[in-house]
Parts: C-alpha cells; structure tokens; sequence
C-alpha cells in the first residue's frame, strides 16, 4: 500500500471567500499530494500568485507561489491508502498532465456554476475538485463523489484519514519536528 494526501485550504483571498460565501464550506480549494512532505502536489489554481485570473494545472508549494504569498492559508489534510497500481496510475496521469500543461485551462465557468447547482465541464478545462476527482477516479479508485464536486466533499471519501488541521506553512514542522531542528 501507498499512500497520497488529499489537502484542502482557504487562502482568505478575494475568491476563495465568495466560494466560501457560496458553498457554505470551511473550505474553498483542494489539491492531491504524492508524498508526506508535499513536494509533489498538484492542482488546478493560479499560474501567478498576483493573478487570480489566469489559472490552470498548477505544481503548488507549501513555502512558494500561491501559499507563500498567503502565508495564513488555512489547511486540513487527508491520507488515503492505494494500492501500488492505483499510486502508479496517479503518478502516470499526472506526468501527463505535467507534460500536457498548456493544454489545460481553468475551468472559471464550471467553477462559478456550482452557485447556480448547474455542471459546466469543458473539455481539457477544470477546476481543483473537478481536476483530483478526476485523478482519483481515472486511477481507478471508487470514490462516490458527486457530480458537482466541492473540496469539502473529498473529506467522505471512504477510509480517508485526518492527518493535520491547522495553517498549511506550519504542516512541515508539526510533521517532522526533529528534521527541521537539525537542518
């Protein structure tokens, strides 16, 4: 077994706080992790952290870009066990992405049709929560997860576990302690 981070955050930013006025949800964004230490995460966001009107597939860093200009993001984050195969397959998926990246675009329209209950998906465009559920179900994993995906909805994914809750630029110290005293 391997296991990956569903990570979900609230920067406070100007439209993570209408999404939130919206959704009704502590939560306003979420991303997939391959590793403990988030190095590896992944979603669809801003491609500068000054303009939130550009977007799409994003390679995100806890102490740069977008969560290093907004250094009180707030985060809660999930494992998930998979299976080897599954892991190989997100990991696959996602080095297409990454070599596909210009393909892709922010899904704004989809996102902002969740207020209205509606699914607006374009081809080769999503938004976070459409993107990870793709990931997760494109792996094969069964996820139950609706069709008008929200971050929060990742939090009932069956046997996800609760790893941290607390500001994403304290996570690295509240989860290796004694490394970060010897660097």
């Amino acid at each position: 077994m391997k296991k990956i981070y569903i990570i979900l955050t609230h920067t406070g930013t100007v439209l993570s706080r209408i999404i939130k006025i919206y959704t009704k949800d502590e939560f306003s964004h979420v991303s997939i992790a391959l590793d403990e230490h988030l190095k590896q995460m992944y979603s669809f966001g801003r491609l500068n952290p000054y303009n939130p009107f550009i977007g799409g597939f994003v390679h995100e860093y806890i102490n740069s870009g977008t969560f290093n200009r907004f250094k009180e993001t707030k985060t809660a984050i999930y494992s998930l066990n998979v299976r080897e195969e599954e892991y190989e397959k997100i990991c696959d998926i996602i080095d297409n992405f990454q070599r596909t990246r210009k393909t892709y675009k922010f899904n704004s329209l989809g996102l902002f049709a969740i207020a209205l209950k509606l699914r607006i998906h374009k081809e080769h465009s999503f938004y976070c929560a459409e993107f990870v559920k793709y990931i997760l179900e494109n792996a094969g994993i069964e996820t139950n997860l609706p069709a008008l995906i929200r971050p929060e909805n990742f939090k009932n994914l069956r046997n996800i576990e609760s790893e941290y809750r607390g500001l994403l630029s304290e996570y690295n110290k509240f989860n290796h302690p004694i490394k970060l005293l010897n660097n």
